[in-house]
């Protein structure tokens, strides 16, 4: 799949975007890819000498990939002037650890819509093992200029 579209219906850019590719996308799931960089910056001071990827940027990676999902479903017509934004997350599991170098597998599935809430379940991998699961709440609000 052409991942450059689907990366950039969401505003993230480097150096905080967390989505490398996207593999698979329908409308009720998405799995994509983010290569961890062993020349990230937090790895300098998260851990030096024993360097782990921060687990808040493991979630930040799946709710990109989990935002990405919800403006497909929206359509990209219907989200003009308006940003995904996470609003809830709940039962993060962490299960292991992530290196430099690696490559995160990240899946996220729609659960379902409540008032323009899309609630969704994440999980992470590396190398067909867990790293993380999670639950989580995005929605759309109103884009502000900056001025």
């Amino acid at each position: 799949m052409n991942s450059p579209p689907n990366v950039l219906a969401i505003p993230h850019r480097p150096p905080f975007l967390f989505v490398d590719e996207v593999v698979e996308l329908t409308p009720e799931r998405i799995v994509a890819r983010k290569r961890v960089e062993p020349g990230a910056d937090y790895f300098k001071g998260h851990y030096p000498g024993n360097p782990v990827m921060p687990g808040v940027l493991i979630c930040e990676s799946v709710f990109q990939a989990g935002a990405i999902l919800m403006v497909h479903r929206v359509g990209k017509e219907h989200t003009q002037g308006a940003v995904p934004v996470l609003t809830r997350i709940t039962e993060a599991k962490f299960k292991s650890i992530v290196r430099p170098g690696q490559t995160l597998a990240l899946e996220v599935v729609f659960d379902e819509e409540l008032g323009g809430a899309y609630y969704m379940t994440g999980r992470v991998t590396v190398e067909d093992r867990t790293v993380l699961r999670v639950t989580f709440v995005c929605m759309l609000t109103p884009e502000e200029s900056s001025g």
